[in-house]
Order: structure tokens, then C-alpha cells, then sequence
């Protein structure tokens, strides 16, 4: 890999697919597939520290976060996803230590943001696309580990003399769990906060029927009826799941500069351009179309560039502290698309799914921790999807201008509910917290 001016750190690439997973095995039998951590010691991502007991960095979860957004879209079949360990007495160690010892700042609090977004994205899977999800803990289960089991919609724990799970960052390193522990264990498991308290000072952990009574786990099982009792569970949880009907839609690597999102960078002044183009025609007829178009619709290869964008950004380009967001295209376009995905998703899962691709990316935009600015000038496309860049930016600078062809802002049904931000209101909503009424806007298109 090449490496930054700084030296410090090795250029990160996003771009993987199964068939070149070094750290996960991912096998589907439908409905049910397996994703099995099997963490290659000496593959790290960069030279200084060994992977050992299953533990993580970058390029780890970097395949479990393309495993699941590959299972949403190229493999609807699939309603129940187990997630274990190929490794015996190990499911996983958590974070690599020595990786993150090793790290740079900036570098730590990006890896976590992404290491929880992986968290998140997985229940996001099991919200929205009724793809429901299984931890399979037989081992050790700790910290990130244990973080990861949390994020699934069930925990089967072997109940044995070695299996265990525990978050043990307080007792051993005198820190909080980062990616989510603590909040899962008390909002999500609704465990009691004294239990939680003693959980997260125990750095052995809780094991078996413990772990059961406290919460911390669905079932404690025998080793001996472990795979039996895993594998009914899966069906089980596969057959109570909504179908999702229609082959999968294959998601090519994603290309850099996209055809739709560029990114222009000023290293001296420490500023990227982002300019988003709408669509280039018009948007197919129906949802069979859309499903042919697959990963070329402009949503969603859209969505997909402006992804990458934002990962190269944080994570290759650390230096770089203010981004500005411009567009371009036409205004009716973008509405004649956005009108037809709103119409396709209401009965079909493949646009339900390019809905919640453009949710997750925006969201992530929300996220980045850079200055974003948005400009608005004479050929800009702040329209519909595109007009959430501009709700999304800290400031927003618009020409002022009377003529025919100045900018506007304008909106569809996409900027009304579809594409919230993770405090659940829409970014117009969270604009003008202080005065609601100016939130509303007038819809040019129906979409009923």
C-alpha cells in the first residue's frame, strides 16, 4: 500500500469482494447464510502488530460491512444471516490493541466511527430489510467482540467452562467501550444498570446461565446441542421474516472519479470539492426496469460513489478540514427520478433498498467530521435527493440572483421523511428546530 505524506499511516482501499475476503468466510445456503470470522494473523493492514485471537482492525471489518450490503442487495433469498467464529474457543477479541496503540488520532476515532456504522448498518439490515441476524458465541466473546454479537437481533451462547461474554475496557484498560457496548447491553437489552455496572467491571466475564438470567445473552446451550439448536433457530427466524421477491442485483466496484460524484482536492488549503451531477435521462418505467438497471441507476450508483468519496476522505485524507458541496443538472430530472423510486418502493424491495442506501450514505455525511459548506449557484441541481447535501452542510451560500436561470432550491417527497438523519427528524427539521413551521415546504410533484 502506498503511504500518506505523514508516513504514518498505509492508503486505505474499501473496495473488496468475497471471493477476495482474507479475515471472513461467507457461506449461503438459503435462506440462511454464515459469516465466519477467521482472522489471518499476519494479514494486517499494515506491518507492527499480529492479529491474534480473532481481533480486528480496518480491513476486517471493512469485509463484514461489504458482507452485509452485499447480502442486502445481491442476495434477497436470504432472511437470517448467523454470524461466528471459524476458530475454536474464540468468537472474537475486539479491537486489536496494538493496532490502536500504533495509530495516529485522527485514525482511532475514524476506525471507530466506521467499526459502529458496521454495528448499526447491521441493524439497520434487520430493521428495514428483514434480513435478521444471529451471534453464534463459542469462546471468549469480549469488548468489540461482544459489541458486534450486541448488533445482532439474537445472542446463542455455548454454555461451557471457556465460552463467556464481556466488555472488559474498564478493568484492563481503564477506558469505555467504543463502538456501542454500553448502550446496547442498558437500551437495546434492557439490561438492569447495577447488572451493567457489574458486568463491565469484570474482566473474565459472564458465562452461561449467568449471561442468560442477566440479559446478556438469548439462549446458553451445551456444546453438544449447540449446532443443532443454532441451526433450528435459523430457520425459524428465516420463516417468521418478510420475503423479499426478484433475484439479487450485483454491485460492481465502485469507480474513482464516478460518473456522477468528483472530488477535487486543494491540499494547501486544505478544502475537497464535492460535485454531485443528477441524472443524465430518464428514470425507468416500472420496477422491473429498475431492477434491470441495478447497480447503474442513478440513485444508487449515486449513492455508492458518493460513499466512496466520503471514506477516501476521511480516512486518506486527513488533512483536509473543509468540504464543499456543490451540484449539477437538471432540476426536472432529478424530481422524474425521485418521483418514480418513491412510487417503485412502496412494493418493491429493490428500490426499498436504494432508499435506504441514499439514508445510510447521508447519514454518513452527517457524520464527517469536516466544516461542510454548501454552494448554490447558477447551473446548480439542489433538487429533491441532491437538495439534502445543502440541508446537510453546516452553511449553505447562494447566489443571489433574479434572472430566469438562478438557482433554486427544490423539493420532493425525498426531502419529507425517506432520508432522516440519526436523530430521526428530517435535515429541514433539525434546520429549524427553533421554528417548525418553516420546515414545511410545497411539494411540486404528487406522488400518491
Amino acid at each position: 500500500m502506498a503511504e500518506l505524506s505523514g508516513g504514518k499511516e498505509p492508503l486505505v482501499s474499501f473496495e473488496t469482494h468475497p471471493s477476495r475476503y482474507i479475515h471472513w468466510k461467507l457461506r449461503i445456503e438459503a435462506p440462511v447464510a454464515r459469516l465466519l470470522m477467521d482472522v489471518q494473523e499476519d494479514r494486517p493492514m499494515r506491518e507492527g502488530y499480529v492479529l491474534k485471537t480473532n481481533s480486528y482492525d480496518l480491513g476486517v471489518d471493512i469485509e463484514l460491512w461489504d458482507a452485509v450490503e452485499r447480502l442486502r442487495f445481491e442476495h434477497p433469498e436470504v432472511r437470517c444471516l448467523i454470524i461466528g467464529s471459524a476458530k475454536d474457543r474464540i468468537f472474537c477479541s475486539g479491537a486489536n490493541i496494538y493496532m490502536l496503540g500504533s495509530s495516529t488520532h485522527a485514525f482511532k476515532v475514524n476506525f471507530c466511527k466506521f467499526t459502529n456504522e458496521t454495528r448499526l448498518y447491521l441493524e439497520d439490515a434487520s430493521a428495514n430489510s428483514g434480513l435478521r441476524s444471529i451471534a453464534a458465541v463459542s469462546g471468549a466473546c469480549a469488548g468489540g467482540g461482544y459489541e458486534l454479537a450486541l448488533a445482532c437481533d439474537e445472542i446463542l451462547l455455548v454454555d461451557d467452562s471457556s465460552s463467556a461474554v464481556s466488555l472488559p475496557e474498564v478493568p484492563l484498560l481503564a477506558v469505555l467501550p467504543g463502538t456501542g457496548g454500553l448502550t446496547r447491553v442498558v437500551d437495546k437489552r434492557k439490561v438492569r444498570r447495577d447488572l451493567a455496572d457489574v458486568f463491565s467491571s469484570l474482566g473474565e466475564g459472564v458465562k452461561g446461565k449467568r449471561a442468560l438470567q442477566w440479559n446478556l445473552v438469548d439462549q446458553a446451550i451445551p456444546l453438544s446441542r449447540f449446532e443443532a439448536a443454532l441451526n433450528e433457530r435459523a430457520k425459524a427466524v428465516a420463516a417468521m421474516a418478510p420475503k423479499r421477491e426478484g433475484a439479487g442485483v450485483p454491485l460492481p466496484p465502485v469507480q474513482s472519479p464516478g460518473e456522477f460524484v468528483k472530488v477535487d482536492l486543494e491540499a494547501k488549503l486544505r478544502v475537497a470539492t464535492i460535485e454531485v451531477s443528477g441524472p443524465k435521462g430518464a428514470p425507468v418505467a416500472t420496477a422491473a426496469a429498475l431492477r434491470e438497471e441495478g447497480a447503474s441507476n442513478w440513485h444508487l450508483q449515486m449513492a455508492r460513489e458518493l460513499d466512496a468519496a466520503l471514506l477516501d476522505l476521511r480516512f486518506n485524507q486527513p488533512e483536509i478540514g473543509v468540504i464543499v458541496l456543490k451540484t449539477l443538472g437538471d432540476s426536472a430530472l432529478v424530481e422524474a427520478h425521485d418521483e418514480k423510486l418513491m412510487q417503485f418502493a412502496k412494493t418493491d424491495w429493490f428500490a426499498d433498498e436504494i432508499v435506504y442506501k441514499l439514508r445510510r450514505v447521508l447519514k454518513r455525511l452527517d457524520l464527517t467530521a469536516r466544516s461542510l459548506l454548501a454552494i448554490i449557484d447558477k447551473g446548480s441541481c439542489f433538487t429533491g435527493t441532491l437538495a439534502e447535501l445543502a440541508f446537510a452542510a453546516d452553511r449553505s451560500y447562494m447566489l443571489d440572483a433574479d434572472e430566469a436561470d438562478g438557482p433554486t432550491l427544490r423539493f420532493t417527497l425525498m426531502n419529507q421523511g425517506p432520508l432522516p438523519m440519526s436523530n430521526g427528524l428530517t435535515r429541514l427539521q433539525t434546520r429549524f428546530l427553533g421554528d417548525p413551521d418553516k420546515a414545511s415546504v410545497e411539494i411540486r410533484h404528487s406522488f400518491d
